[in-house]
């Protein structure tokens, strides 16, 4: 079992410290809660919008946007004008990916966009599936997704550490940057070589590559890159993720999935993050100084702020470790900034399955490492909670003191 102290603040159990510090503030978090850190639902951004009021507000009249069709002469047919010109808008006002002279496709989140890349990459097939990698840790997703349909075109083929082109043939690899779970900003791991018989496709996931998780340190200019409105401002609700393409028949191909697929994507969705796209892209236009109320120095000064009490909490009790992230000069801040991803890629110090000891210990889920094809000892943690399960999560950390008999 697990060395812990039990109710470690007798006198107001459920009252957590507020998020910044100040005070204390009631929490609606029981005691004997569950707290469910596994999937990476970006609450921790609603009570900024919240405070956004009426800026973001629109009203839809019963006969808008009724057609599946927005543009027939645009490649993706169903992408609203309205978001491929936010979308643009947010990147160069961001400067973290190049969108002139690029395709932009719209899909169901980037999941969808996932799939979408796939057959844009294998069809119309040959002999056998293309083999589709990423360098382990990579997204526990990556797998069941690659794999649900069992399609003939692609399959998945594990870590790409340990993938030799050699015996499968062409492949795809996923790089994804900065990497979840860890963190790490990610390269391609296969290498091509000008005389390979057997050459490689690349698909860049760029869902966390904005200022508040991580320094903004070029441009990526790749032949297909995907994001998505739930990681870049919260919205995850919306389910809208956009793909920036350079060649055009691969996205008329990713275009053409998602129209067999969904046939289109909702339009009220697409103006719903064009207009707050639009919102974040105007007061930075509006302001020539930093501003902390600012979107991005808002969210920034959050994540720095959690990952400062986490590390705190973490050396304390010094059981678990946490990566150590060097600092980079960041384009979009013009300063020298430490990453502060999305989730915590926890290690245990001793070799147990830290995803069983927590939730038995402390009653926190995370997910294993085995799940992101690496060891046991390994566990990820959501740092998009709202402020009073993370200050639970931290509260309930703070209470291990050891482990016994392993466990």
């Amino acid at each position: 079992m697990c060395g812990t102290d039990h109710n470690p603040n007798p006198a107001s159990p459920n009252k957590t410290p507020s998020a910044n510090g100040h005070g204390t503030r009631r929490s609606s978090v029981s005691p004997d809660t569950v707290l469910n850190l596994e999937q990476g639902d970006p609450t921790v951004f609603e009570p900024y919008w919240k405070k956004m009021g009426d800026k973001c507000t629109m009203v839809i009249s019963g006969g808008q946007w009724m057609s599946y069709v927005s543009d027939f002469t645009n490649i993706c047919f169903f992408l609203e004008p309205e978001l491929e010109d936010a979308v643009r808008r947010l990147h160069r006002t961001v400067g973290n990916a190049v969108v002139d002279g690029r395709h932009i496709v719209v899909g169901t989140g980037s999941t969808q966009l996932y799939q979408a890349a796939l057959y844009a990459l294998t069809s119309p097939g040959g002999a056998e599936p293309i083999s589709v990698v990423s360098a382990a840790p990579y997204y526990s997703s990556y797998p069941d997704e690659t794999d649900y349909l069992r399609s003939g075109l692609y399959r998945w083929a594990g870590d790409a550490y340990a993938f030799d082109k050699k015996g499968h043939g062409d492949y795809i690899e996923v790089v994804n940057s900065p990497n979840n779970p860890d963190g790490t900003n990610r390269k391609a791991v296969v290498k091509n070589r000008p005389d390979d018989q057997v050459q490689g496709k690349l698909i860049h996931d760029l869902a966390y590559y904005w200022p508040q998780y991580t320094p903004i340190t070029v441009p990526v200019d790749e032949d297909i890159m995907y994001f998505t409105f739930s990681k870049s401002t919260g919205h995850a609700g919306s389910r809208i993720g956009w793909a920036i393409v350079k060649d055009k028949e691969v996205a008329k191909k990713m275009a053409k999935f998602v129209e067999l697929s969904s046939l289109g994507v909702s339009k009220d969705s697409q103006h719903r993050a064009a207009k707050i796209m639009g919102v974040i892209c105007d007061g930075y236009q509006n302001c020539k100084a930093k501003n902390p109320e600012l979107f991005f120095e808002h969210c920034q000064n959050l994540m720095t702020e959690r990952w400062e009490r986490l590390r705190e909490v973490v050396e304390r009790i010094d059981i678990f470790s946490l990566p150590k992230y060097p600092k980079e000069y960041c384009l979009f801040s013009g300063e020298f900034n430490e990453p502060h991803p999305a989730f915590a890629w926890l290690k245990c110090k001793e070799d147990i399955d830290l995803e069983k000891f927590i939730r038995g210990c402390i009653k926190v889920q995370g997910r294993t490492g085995r799940k992101f094809g690496t060891d046991q000892n390994y566990l990820r943690i959501s740092m998009l909670s709202k402020d009073d399960v993370f200050d639970h999560l931290l509260e309930r950390l703070s209470t291990i003191k050891a482990i016994s008999n392993g466990y």
